[in-house]
């Protein structure tokens, strides 16, 4: 399964391509707002973003362009009214990795995500290590030597999570957001249910890594310091 980012306004276009891309294996967390989404991109590991130019508090490219300069290559695709020659122009430079005019076919978008989708950015496409451990995102899978574990979506994404910030605390709604987006219901004790899996996971492939639970504030991804 694949998650990502839609910025636009539109109620009703948002739901259809929702709709459009979920028999793709491919969820969408929708905001209408540069603000919002700018603060979900700081939660959610998202492997792809469509972007609508024209939203309520300004231009699309505008968030684009904040996380370029901030180091965030994530696949792009520029999605507008504005079809006009200078306007792609402006959507790729800003760091747009495709762009696509209204109205279009939802046959089309499909196919352009998934392009997306297929050339991860960097910070996806790497495969973190700490410790004993190496994760593969592509194939959701963790090593340790020569054993390994298949991994759970939601897994995957919290044990990306906490292998980008080795011996850091991380608080629970962060991991719940990376686990599930910030558009689905969660239970309780649904992110308890995770990490007890990811544990036993880590035990079968002999893993010296531990998750340690910071009571009250989260966890964090910590290796025993050898005495």
């Amino acid at each position: 399964m694949n998650r990502i980012l839609l910025l636009e306004d539109h109620k009703r276009l948002a739901l259809l391509i929702s709709k459009g891309l979920a028999p793709a294996g491919i969820v969408v967390d929708s905001f209408e707002r540069i603000d919002h989404a700018w603060q979900a991109l700081q939660q959610v590991p998202y492997q792809a973003m469509v972007l609508d130019r024209g939203v309520p508090d300004g231009d699309g490219l505008n968030l684009l362009q904040r996380l370029r300069t901030a180091g965030n290559s994530i696949p792009c695709l520029v999605l507008t009214a504005r079809n006009a020659l200078h306007d792609r122009v402006n959507g790729l430079d800003a760091g747009a990795d495709d762009y696509l005019s209204k109205p279009f076919a939802m046959e089309e978008m499909v196919a352009r995500v998934k392009a997306l989708l297929r050339r991860p950015a960097e910070r996806q496409s790497l495969e973190p290590g700490y410790g004993d451990l190496l994760l593969q995102p592509s194939s959701n899978l963790i090593w340790c030597a020569d054993k390994s574990q298949l991994l759970s979506q939601a897994e995957m994404q919290v044990l990306f999570v906490l292998m980008r910030k080795p011996g850091e605390t991380v608080r629970h709604n962060l991991l719940e957001a990376a686990a599930w987006g910030l558009s689905e219901a969660v239970t309780p004790n649904a992110l308890d249910v995770v990490l007890h899996r990811i544990r036993k996971k880590l035990l079968a492939i002999g893993s010296r890594c531990q998750i340690i639970n910071a009571r009250g504030v989260g966890y964090a991804l910590a290796e025993p310091k050898i005495p």
